[in-house]
């Protein structure tokens, strides 16, 4: 095997990983930020100007706070829940382009830092359900009610919406005819898929945020229930891994969500300047963010039951509706697939 190609694999693993560092600080600043101007607060401005330093001043305090355990659980889980909820979202990217081509030091080298993997969807698919163990073993092994109640309820929700996600899948897998996601992407040049299938993109952002537990389907850690949830008795850096890995999954679920239906690192002049895809990426995926909380900021909490009948009546059938207007279009229309 070429070193050379070792080697820029090594890097770009690096920095995915630095990008996902920084992402996750500064979307916990940015959230903070933009809740506080939705509410008329002022949300973070003493660490640094404009509050900048604040994720820097929160991580020092999480490394350095104590770390509590009780007395009567696995321990061994215990430490383990975190790491397995935190894991699959740093390696859900391996197969999410953010960027073409270019000639750099004699070589083409690609701006993305995804493997070209003909099965892409099924790789998001098949690590996305891995964090669900992270968050029951975390309410199991903790040996307290309202933090097995609320992995119980984590497990119930996400198999539920799992299903409403892998069915808003299907059309741009139609439309572009493969799995592989950058061939989705490039499928989308002469338009977005987003055009072709606006319910799928709507049930997928929604199937997405009862995925990682995002407002308005943060039962799972509903605290006038469960006094914080699954977490309840994690502290210091355990505590840091969970919500590193919501705001973490909150970047990842936006780089998936523009690939598949907004055109991915595409944009103008892209093909000449190929350095351009990265840019657009990362304004697209800022845009997803910001709606994320927006959401955040406007909707309640749904009730437990209301919010599971939501995702088995009402997402699930229309996922199903979904795909089959999209099969009979495609049938009846074959010049759509790429």
């Amino acid at each position: 095997m070429d070193a050379a190609l070792i080697w820029e694999w090594i890097i770009k693993s690096i920095i995915l990983i630095l990008v996902l560092l920084v992402g996750f600080a500064y979307t916990t600043y940015m959230e903070r930020k933009f809740l506080a101007r939705f509410q008329d607060r002022y949300g973070p401005n003493r660490a640094g100007p404009l509050g900048l330093l604040q994720p820097i001043a929160d991580a020092f305090k999480l490394i350095f706070k104590e770390e509590l355990m009780p007395s009567q659980v696995d321990k061994v889980i215990f430490n383990l829940a975190p790491i397995l909820t935190a894991v699959p979202a740093w390696i859900i990217l391996a197969v999410v382009p953010f960027g073409g081509t270019i000639h750099l030091f004699g070589r083409d080298i690609s701006l993305s830092l995804a493997s070209n993997l003909d099965t892409g969807i099924l790789y998001i698919s098949a690590i996305a359900s891995i964090s669900v163990y992270g968050i029951v073993l975390a309410g199991w092994s903790s040996n307290n009610k309202y933090a097995m109640m609320g992995g119980m309820r984590s497990s119930a929700q996400m198999i539920s919406y799992e299903l409403t996600l892998g069915l808003s899948w299907v059309g741009p897998i139609l439309l572009a005819s493969s799995m592989n996601i950058g061939k989705i992407v490039e499928a989308q040049a002469p338009m977005w898929f987003v055009v072709y299938q606006p319910l799928g993109f709507i049930l997928f952002l929604i199937a997405t945020l009862a995925e990682i537990n995002r407002s308005p389907f943060d039962m799972p850690e509903a605290e006038q229930e469960l006094t914080a949830g699954y977490h309840t008795e994690y502290s210091g850096m355990k505590f840091a891994l969970f919500m590193l890995t919501e705001y973490t999954k909150m970047i990842v679920i936006s780089a998936i969500a523009t690939s598949l239906f907004l055109g991915g690192y595409l944009g103008p002049f892209v093909t000449q300047f190929p350095w351009l895809g990265p840019i657009y990426m990362f304004i697209k995926i800022l845009f997803l963010l910001f709606i994320i909380i927006w959401i955040r900021a406007t909707l309640p909490r749904f009730r437990y039951d209301r919010l599971m009948a939501f995702g088995w009546k009402i997402l699930f059938p229309l996922s199903l509706a979904n795909v089959l207007l999209t099969a009979v279009i495609m049938i009846l229309f074959p010049g759509l697939a790429k």
